[in-house]
């Protein structure tokens, strides 16, 4: 079975169904590609990035980061619920306060390729 049917391929100056196909074999499922695209874009937010830093130094409560970055406690708050539903921070309770931290090595990671690729 031809990948592209004949109508299709007429459209195109040029159509290498190896390749192609050798492509598409490798592709990720259409979900996965979806949730990593949900997850850049929890890094299209500046104050989000800056949270991010923040932890990359020390564990933080809401406090903390609030007066780090000139914010309410609960815009803080609420950044930090984005970044936790999609496992880049997690949180410990001491007692009644919340200190925040990231969730393992691959944030700073993909952080730092990040920066990496922006200072070319």
């Amino acid at each position: 079975m031809a990948i592209l049917e004949q109508e299709e391929r007429n459209e195109y100056l040029c159509v290498h169904e190896d390749t192609v196909r050798k492509v598409l074999k490798e592709m990720p499922p259409e979900e996965d590609l979806y949730d990593l695209a949900e997850l850049f874009k929890v890094f299209g937010d500046s104050t989000r990035i800056k949270i991010l830093y923040a932890l990359f130094a020390a564990e933080l409560c809401v406090g903390d980061i609030a007066q780090l970055l000139g914010m309410s406690q609960t815009a803080v708050s609420h950044q930090l619920r984005v970044l936790r539903t999609n496992k880049l921070v997690k949180g410990r309770k001491e007692g009644k306060i919340v200190f925040y931290s990231l969730s393992d090595d691959h944030v700073r990671t993909i952080i730092d390729q990040g920066m990496e690729h922006v200072d070319e």
